[in-house]
């Protein structure tokens, strides 16, 4: 997959409630998650993935096994961050 360094990363509120709900351990992954993320949101330490059915639009990369984000690549590669979670965000 081409890298694509988002130009911007906003948050929604839901995001940033769920953000809280994440164990400690999982909370120290994300400073790294983030500093690869905002380099090159496709890396494939992040198992970057397009998702289909009714989050079509949508993509999904891995914190680590059990976390996942849920986000949206927008004009001129502003990305949104729109959930965070266990596979359970694709419900």
């Amino acid at each position: 997959m081409k890298p694509m360094r988002p130009k911007q990363i906003l948050y929604t509120s839901h995001f940033l409630r769920q953000i809280k709900k994440i164990p400690g351990e999982e909370k120290k992954l994300l400073g790294k998650f983030e500093k690869i993320f905002r380099q090159d949101c496709f890396d494939c330490r992040l198992k970057t993935h397009k998702l289909s059915g009714k989050l079509d639009g949508f993509w999904a990369c891995s914190v680590s096994y059990k976390t996942r984000i849920l986000f949206e690549v927008g004009k001129d590669n502003v990305v949104t961050l729109n959930d965070i979670g266990s596979h359970d965000i694709y419900k």
